[in-house]
């Protein structure tokens, strides 16, 4: 099985950047993707970002495209998700998932592991 834990997440000004992380630990396999989801009060749980481990390929969201990037690094089995031009609608709960295999879409059930999430709050 594969643990994965979110940090990062914190109160900031609109404009303003923050680098989320998330730790991968247990079992390992070869071909997998990992992704970055939100949740706001209200809403459902959302795709932000998609990135395929092996080749590095990404998918954004239109709404955070341009202003989100997502990377890994390999040694550390970590994913991040950078978050520049933040903006007061960003705020929510970001998830981290992952997927055993590296083509996948961006609906929650195609996610095999999950984080518990961290907070994340922009000020106007």
């Amino acid at each position: 099985q594969v643990q994965l834990v979110e940090s990062g997440g914190g109160l900031v000004q609109a404009g303003g950047s923050l680098r989320l992380s998330c730790a991968a630990s247990g079992r390992t396999f070869s071909n997998y993707a990992m992704a970055w989801f939100r949740q706001a009060p209200g809403k459902e749980r959302e795709f932000v970002a998609r990135i395929r481990w092996s080749g590095g390929s990404t998918s954004y969201a239109d709404s955070v495209k341009g202003r989100f990037t997502i990377s890994r690094d390999n040694a550390k089995n970590t994913v991040y998700l950078e978050m520049n031009s933040l903006k007061p609608e960003d705020t929510a709960i970001y998830y981290c998932a992952c997927a055993a295999k590296p083509i996948v879409g961006r609906a929650p059930y195609e996610y095999d592991y999950w984080g518990q999430g961290t907070q994340v709050t922009v000020s106007s």
